[in-house]
């Protein structure tokens, strides 16, 4: 092994079960609560052959799992044609919704299965049962004390859940996935059937950022090896079109993940479900094309939004600790700019847009130790509504009262004398070299034992110092992205970066820095070679303190 990878396995503490897991690992699927009565419900459907509705989500979780929810009843033959319902990000928001009663009646459904939603929607679940539908409850949330009167409510976040903590990292599409394995387990999908599945687990699981341990690296690490060869005819294509030729976290979470994301944000989630379905190659085709087009006009959106804001700021420094940027921007791209607000001003940032006549609605980001939700509690009386998570959350604000949402979420920040927050964005690296030679194909072999990476697992990180600049460049469209060439010895190394800060373009070849690189492996005409993803610029250290 490279001796940079073997210092990482101890630094880390990683054992040959995290490097080549198995399969036979997994847990038993009926830890989970309720999983005896799902199984029992489906059975009945099964012999009643009763009418089904799927109902999931709008982002890849969601769709994934209602997807892999679809692909399980069918292998089962619980049912040959459910129906499957999304809900739309802009009518319904997420989670179940009034309209999702109103079809399950039209339809004249018996049963209605949840994925990535419902373990909060007690009064939806209530009408259901007055119409004499059933629910099944699949769902990676968090419970609150009591839990709708559902049939069944397959949860590892439930407040009675004493299953293996390992559980409760699964997303959404993971808990699905433990559904089709207790079908397994009762003989209504053949043994090894269900594997064929992980292609789906693992894009859900990625975008959604779940830790990458235990249960989650069991699945994804097999579904690497299913998404290589994936009989799904939409992910084909939509690898094609993304130009995917290598499975990595990378490629899943920053091409494949954006594009079935796009259809969600900017027309309904329904395309990606049907790319995710469909049997036909022409259709794949179709709609992989649809969603490169659709993920093109985020891209363009959020650029423009972002542009715009960063106008804003050239006159001077920023004087507020929160930003709250408001504007006139699609709604499904405000989440991704307050993120890159937060990436790119080390702040935590709301963006809001009007969405109808006097009425804002938002989507923050935060980091650290200011939590969105307390914020938003905080600032409840100028708020129509909002809640989330202490990291993401959402808000609607009438445009009377944005000034004061304003000043209470910046109050409130203020009151918590909060210090050093930057700390928490800061990239640190596991090991430090002074020799470019370290970086080698075999390190990138060994690495690639490692993937996929995300929370719990993440891609490692290299301090490099005594290296020497041969060239800065800018690259790209607007020259916003640095290509940064180091020497070391007899070694070179392209190192890039994107959306660089200016300063990195003002680096002069005669003084000395110290790098943060994450090597990456580039191939052409089947030449393979190391490059470099330059993370941050630091000051020098002395090569003999490596």
């Amino acid at each position: 092994m490279n001796k940079l990878f073997t210092q990482l396995l101890e630094l880390r503490h990683i054992d040959d079960a995290f490097l080549h897991p198995k399969y036979e690992d997994l847990s038993d699927p009926f830890t989970l609560p309720d999983m005896d009565k799902a199984i029992a419900r489906l059975i009945r459907a099964k012999k009643q052959r009763e009418k089904i509705l799927i109902y999931g989500d709008y982002d890849v979780d969601g769709v994934t799992a209602s997807a892999l929810m679809d692909h399980a009843v069918r292998l089962a033959g619980i049912t040959d044609n459910p129906a499957i319902m999304l809900p739309d990000r802009f009518l319904d928001g997420y989670g179940m919704s009034e309209r999702l009663v109103a079809h399950a009646k039209d339809l004249g459904v018996n049963l209605v299965i949840t994925v990535d939603c419902g373990s909060r929607n007690h009064d939806i679940v209530s009408k259901l049962a007055a119409l004499s539908i059933d629910t099944i409850i699949t769902d990676h949330h968090e419970c609150e004390e009591t839990l709708p009167d559902a049939v069944a409510i397959i949860n590892p976040h439930r407040k009675d859940y004493s299953g293996p903590v390992r559980l409760r990292s699964l997303a959404g599409v993971g808990v699905a996935f433990k559904l089709a394995e207790a079908l397994v387990r009762r003989g209504l999908i053949p043994v090894g059937q269900e594997k064929w599945l992980l292609d789906l687990v693992l894009l859900g699981t990625i975008c959604d950022s779940m830790e990458l341990t235990g249960e989650n690296r069991i699945l994804t690490s097999f579904g690497i090896k299913v998404l290589e060869k994936t009989r799904r005819p939409g992910l084909r294509e939509l690898m094609r079109t993304a130009g995917v030729t290598k499975i990595t976290s990378e490629s899943v979470g920053f091409q494949l993940g954006p594009r079935l994301n796009a259809a969600g944000r900017l027309d309904t989630a329904e395309l990606s479900l049907d790319l995710l379905r469909t049997g036909s190659a022409s259709e794949a085709a179709a709609l992989a094309t649809k969603l490169e087009q659709l993920n093109k006009k985020r891209r363009d959106e959020q650029r423009a939004a972002t542009d715009e804001i960063a106008a804003r700021y050239r006159g001077g420094p920023i004087d507020t600790p929160v930003l709250i940027e408001i504007g006139c921007w699609h709604e499904g791209i405000l989440g991704i700019v307050a993120g890159r607000l937060v990436e790119n001003y080390k702040k935590p940032a709301f963006v809001l847009s009007e969405v109808e006549e006097g009425i804002y609605k938002g989507s923050g980001r935060s980091f650290g130790e200011f939590n969105l939700a307390d914020a938003l509690n905080y600032a409840n009386d100028t708020i129509i509504g909002g809640g989330g998570h202490a990291a993401a959350a959402g808000v609607r604000v009438a445009k009377e009262s944005l000034p004061l949402f304003q000043n209470k979420i910046n109050e409130y920040y203020n009151s918590l004398h909060l210090t050093n927050q930057e700390r928490f964005l800061g990239t640190h690296a596991d090991l430090a070299t002074h020799s470019l030679n370290d970086f080698s194909l075999d390190l990138m072999d060994d690495l690639r034992l490692l993937e996929p990476f995300g929370p719990g697992n993440t891609e490692p990180v290299f301090r490099v110092s005594g290296a020497d600049i041969l060239s800065v460049k800018r690259m790209g469209d607007g020259g916003k992205h640095l290509r940064l060439d180091l020497k070391n010895g007899n070694k070179t190394l392209k190192c890039i970066a994107f959306f660089a800060p200016e300063r990195w373009f003002s680096l002069y070849p005669d003084e000395r820095y110290d790098f943060l690189l994450r090597p990456a492996e580039n191939e052409f005409r089947g030449t393979r070679s190391i490059e470099a993803r330059l993370l941050d610029i630091l000051p020098a250290t002395d090569s003999s303190d490596v």
